[in-house]
């Protein structure tokens, strides 16, 4: 039987406000445990919560942002729960009258495919603290810094039907909400984080198939791998002949596990009820369209920009423009080499597998934009071949100068000298006379092959540093006279 993977995303995003939600306490990360809680988080008798006019901004720039309706009524409510990590017994969420209403986004894939995801809503809400359960000896920590801090919750339809599609939207709303500065993306930090519902069904069939919802996903990687793993277990379960358990489970990213948390509970288990500590909160269109004149601008309009303003392709301006602090790097070396298109190929693999190898931001990167850009220069000035190019990033990346500096002291320089050239090419030719009379008894089209072998002597004599076009011009010339 062939099936059908359908999956939906939650994702909670955490707000870079300085503050939390509902009191004034400190949201920044690092803290010593229970440093940051204060009495309003903790909902202590004879407190009461003040709601965080920059999180609403920020909700109201991320509704913008997905092509959202944005509620200009929304309400807070009260979820019931108790877990240790959540002392007040409910979480201060929104249900019926959540900031941001209907939406969607629209991901590029593999291919030149396009498909648009469906937002059913965002609502605003607090986080809960954090349970340790390392180095207490056989007990569990709370660390309380977290509770208070201020979340969107993005909630899509079931429209994605791969792991591909889902990273490629967690993906795209990680660049939105990035180059929107409303978070700082910092997954390890817990700044996103993806809850995936899966389903599958017979390939064909309308009604969705009973779905599970794998928690607390905080990498891409991570999802693309706990999405395979759930899919898998789905099929065996409903070829075997059983069913599947609506149930919340927990993959471990290191162990590539899933095991099952709870049965699933649905609101009523929760029983919502309007926060009576916080009134329903108003805006206007005025608000909105303020918040909208303020607004940065998005990854898909920077795209565009960058096609028409650089001449680079959709595909290479996307993967650009998807991460910031990548545009900025480009824009910035750009500026300086005035060459868009290698810019952008030296930043999408040389620096990009640097980057990936070093665990590190491009806006971290020991190498420049400026250091970067005298490489490119080099490289269009003929000073370096592509070759040799990638030597001098490598010694740029170990800290050894700029590229002229380590051009300098390597004798690295790219020989391009017609005389230098036609002396080698000279002594190849006299000590290869066989290849040379091959050569020129070869048919026309079978001569292009037979270059290489003189090509190939010739890089090797000059150790790489001779110029491939001029290298091949005077080859041909004097294999051919």
């Amino acid at each position: 039987m062939q099936w059908e993977t359908v999956i939906g995303l939650e994702v909670h995003v955490q707000l870079a406000t300085k503050t939390k939600i509902f009191s004034g306490a400190s949201t920044a990360f690092g803290a010593e445990p229970n440093t940051q809680a204060c009495a309003v988080d903790l909902a202590l008798p004879g407190t009461l919560p003040v709601a965080n006019e920059q999180a609403f901004r920020y909700a109201t720039m991320f509704g913008l942002a997905v092509n959202a309706e944005i509620g200009k009524r929304s309400v807070f409510e009260r979820k019931n729960y108790f877990y240790p990590d959540l002392p007040k017994g409910y979480q201060t969420t929104q249900l019926a009258e959540p900031i941001v209403g209907p939406g969607f986004v629209d991901l590029e894939l593999e291919g030149g495919r396009t498909k648009r995801v469906r937002i059913h809503h965002a609502h605003l809400e607090e986080d809960a603290g954090k349970s340790l359960h390392e180095d207490f000896a056989g007990m569990s920590g709370i660390d309380l810094n977290r509770a208070g801090t201020p979340l969107i919750e993005v909630v899509t339809e079931p429209d994605m039907r791969s792991a591909e599609e889902a990273v490629a939207f967690a993906k795209k709303l990680h660049s939105i909400v990035t180059s929107l500065e409303i978070c700082d993306g910092e997954m390890s930090q817990g700044s996103m984080r993806f809850d995936v519902n899966i389903s599958v069904r017979p390939k064909g069939q309308e009604k969705l198939g009973t779905r599970t919802e794998t928690k607390n996903l905080n990498s891409f990687k991570f999802m693309e791998e706990a999405i395979a793993l759930e899919v898998e277990r789905q099929i065996d379960v409903l070829e075997d002949g059983g069913s599947i358990r609506q149930e919340p489970r927990l993959d471990n990213g290191d162990t590539k596990k899933a095991r099952s948390m709870r049965s699933k509970e649905d609101s009523n288990d929760y029983r919502y009820f309007p926060c009576p500590d916080l009134l329903p909160v108003i805006i206007d269109d005025e608000y909105i369209e303020s918040v909208r004149k303020q607004m940065p601008e998005l990854p898909e309009a920077k795209r565009a920009r960058f096609v028409e303003q650089y001449g680079l392709s959709d595909y290479d301006a996307g993967q650009i423009t998807m991460d910031k602090f990548a545009a900025a790097y480009f824009e910035a070396a750009t500026k300086i080499s005035g060459e868009a298109k290698l810019t952008a190929n030296w930043i999408m693999a040389d620096l990009g597998a640097y980057l990936n190898r070093t665990e590190q931001r491009i806006d971290q990167s020991p190498v420049t934009p400026e250091l970067l850009s005298g490489l490119v220069v080099r490289i269009k000035d003929g000073t370096l071949s592509s070759k040799i190019a990638k030597q001098v990033f490598e010694a740029i990346t170990n800290g050894e100068g700029d590229a002229d500096t380590i051009i300098e002291t390597k004798g690295l320089k790219q020989v391009s000298d017609t005389g230098a050239l036609e002396k080698i090419i000279d002594d190849i030719l006299a000590a290869n006379t066989a290849q040379v009379e091959g050569y020129r008894a070869a048919a026309e089209d079978k001569r292009a092959k037979m270059l290489g072998f003189f090509v190939g002597q010739a890089m090797k004599a000059s150790k790489g540093q001779a110029n491939p076009q001029a290298l091949n011009e005077l080859l041909i010339k004097k294999l051919n006279g």
